[in-house]
């Protein structure tokens, strides 16, 4: 089964990178930033759209204007590797708003949690009260974020 790189071109890639950069380009700004006409770059973002290369186009928004003082990263271990634990805890994540990533893990823990919250406070009312709920939940542990070394959504992406 080939590789899903193996079906993108140069271009398709050069137009994959751009919009990383930058998704509101127009495709006429899109196009003059890959050297090639409108036409052809409106028909190959549509495709890579439609199979699944793009995803959706969002916007970065910054946590801290938006009141959002502090980021948590926090390891979950569920109390038993079950189906049931499993199917539980990733319902109830899945609707959290201060969740905004989780992953399911290796190692020690189970999960882990990017989370956003106003303050201390905050964060300790959010484990109390919407983690601590959960029974599924067998520990946690809470790394808070001190400064942003990096943090970008883009995939690498080699010709």
């Amino acid at each position: 089964m080939p590789g899903f790189m193996e079906i993108l071109d140069k271009i398709d890639i050069l137009i994959l990178r751009e919009l990383q950069k930058d998704a509101k380009l127009t495709t006429k700004e899109l196009a003059a930033k890959v050297n090639l006409s409108p036409s052809p770059v409106f028909e190959r973002q549509k495709r890579l759209e439609r199979e699944g290369y793009i995803k959706k186009y969002v916007a970065v928004v910054d946590p801290i204007k938006t009141g959002n003082g502090i980021m948590v990263l926090c390891n979950v271990r569920l109390k038993h590797h079950s189906k049931e634990f499993s199917r539980q805890f990733t319902s109830v994540i899945a609707d959290i708003d201060e969740v905004v990533e989780c992953f399911n893990t290796s190692g020690d823990y189970d999960y882990q949690l990017k989370i956003y919250a106003r303050n201390m406070q905050a964060y300790q009312e959010f484990v109390l009260g919407t983690l601590g709920d959960m029974d599924c939940i067998g520990s946690l542990h809470s790394i808070f974020v001190i400064g942003e070394v990096k943090n970008t959504l883009s995939v690498p992406l080699k010709a």
